[in-house]
């Protein structure tokens, strides 16, 4: 067994998903020494799962949510040639949505991490954490060279199961609490598809082909909806269609076996696609995803739960960190239901509260992305990746306070946090009342 090696650092950022992208950044251009651990040897999250999944959610009501997803799509749209474009979506209820260039995006992620003076570590596994009373002390972690100790002043969780935060003793629910969770999806992308005849019908979920496949068995029964979508490049189609449920996507080999099902399922579709859609007669498929999507697992317990009640009241919290209104989108949760029904009154919005992200009394923890403490309804609105970025901004400016103030996380005023996050340029939050955090 190899020497255990040492390394420290202000915060440990664990996941580098569009949340621990978001919080590394942010913390790390408030002047602290951050480390970033990434299990994989991407970041992105479901960008790297997913390769061209859009953006949705970053404009509730026609109005960027700002900060750095704002920097990060502004970056990709002003290079020569641009790499990203906002686009109304053809989907009900989402609002406008990014596209963009894949592999110029996950470039352009990496440059802003290496710019902020992020310490990245890539294929770096988490394993337990050391804590002693109510604080974490160190974490365990692993390489290709072997086991490394971190010791960090501040620990955000961002890995999307929060494993850590589990073991350093943070109650969670799984699922919709009965551990149904959503399904897993494995994307891929059509090239060389004349984009014009794919959408010349008007039904955005191409039902009737669907149909016809479910019923000659040549699609899976689950896939009686197509969701096909015009990618970023102009003779590629991005096929989010293929959705596994009844996976526990905390379970490694259960995520191994949707993933070889998710290809074969894929494979059948492509092949229905050339074979029955008008426009696919020259199309092939690339960019397979590596392995599912998973969209739902463990949900941190916090200071707050924010619920389908709230968001759909479009309430704007006094410690609300990010505005939304995407809809309730749920997949496949259970029984295999979809629906993408509208979370809040057309023209409304609600804010993500900070004291979602915030334990109870782990003094040096915040997490962010899908551990967001909620109820199954608002969870489902919750989670796009504009708004993990977001919350990963709202942690990473949170730890930076906690650090400078030599305090618990718990007890950072949250009028300073709204305060870093709009003059950092996020939009829509702080506006309607005067910030006040009342724990009582």
């Amino acid at each position: 067994m190899p020497d255990m090696r040492s390394q420290s650092a202000d915060v440990v950022v664990i996941g580098g998903g569009t949340a621990g992208f978001g919080a590394a950044i942010a913390a790390s251009r408030a002047g602290l020494r951050v480390s970033l651990l990434e299990a994989t040897a991407k970041i992105g999250g479901v960008m790297g799962f997913c390769p061209g999944m859009p953006w949705g959610g970053g404009y509730p009501v026609g109005r960027s949510i700002g900060g750095i997803f704002d920097e990060l799509t502004t970056r990709l749209m002003t290079l020569s040639p641009p790499a990203a474009a906002v686009r109304p979506s053809t989907l009900e209820n989402f609002g406008a949505e990014v596209i963009y260039d894949h592999e110029t995006a996950t470039y352009a992620m990496f440059e802003m991490l290496e710019e902020a003076g992020v310490d990245v570590h890539l294929n770096t596994i988490v394993g337990a954490p050391t804590v002693e009373g109510n604080r974490i002390r160190s974490i365990q972690a692993f390489d290709r060279r072997g086991p490394i100790s971190f010791t960090a002043e501040l620990v955000i969780d961002c890995s999307g199961d929060g494993e850590l935060s589990a073991k350093a003793g943070v109650p969670f629910t799984v699922g919709n609490g009965s551990g149904d969770m959503m399904g897993v999806t494995l994307s891929f992308t059509m090239i060389g598809a004349d984009c014009a005849k794919v959408f010349a019908e008007s039904d955005p979920y191409f039902e009737r082909y669907a149909a016809e496949g479910v019923a000659t068995g040549r699609l899976h029964p689950d896939l009686a909806k197509l969701y096909l979508m015009r990618s970023f490049h102009p003779d590629a189609v991005f096929c989010n269609t293929v959705h596994i449920r009844g996976v526990d996507g905390t379970d490694p080999n259960a995520v191994s076996r949707a993933t070889q099902e998710g290809r074969r399922r894929c494979r059948q579709l492509a092949r229905f696609l050339v074979e029955t859609v008008p426009g696919f007669e020259r199309a092939r498929m690339i960019d397979l995803g590596p392995t599912v999507g998973v969209r739902e697992t463990r949900r941190l317990e916090a200071l707050l739960r924010i619920t389908g009640t709230a968001i759909a009241q479009a309430t704007r919290f006094e410690d609300g960190i990010v505005a939304c209104d995407n809809p309730v989108d749920d997949v496949m949760r259970g029984d295999g239901a979809m629906t993408h029904d509208a979370a809040v009154n057309k023209g409304s919005f609600y804010t993500i509260p900070l004291r979602c992200l915030i334990p109870k009394t782990i003094e040096n923890l915040l997490f962010a992305g899908r551990l967001i403490c909620a109820d199954p309804v608002a969870f489902a609105s919750v989670r796009g990746m504009p708004q993990c970025m977001a919350m990963g901004q709202a942690v990473g400016t949170t730890a930076a306070l906690a650090y400078r103030h030599g305090c618990a996380v718990q007890a950072v005023n949250a009028r300073d946090v709204v305060a870093a996050l709009v003059e950092q340029g996020v939009n829509r939050i702080g506006e309607d009342h005067p910030i006040e955090f009342n724990r009582a």
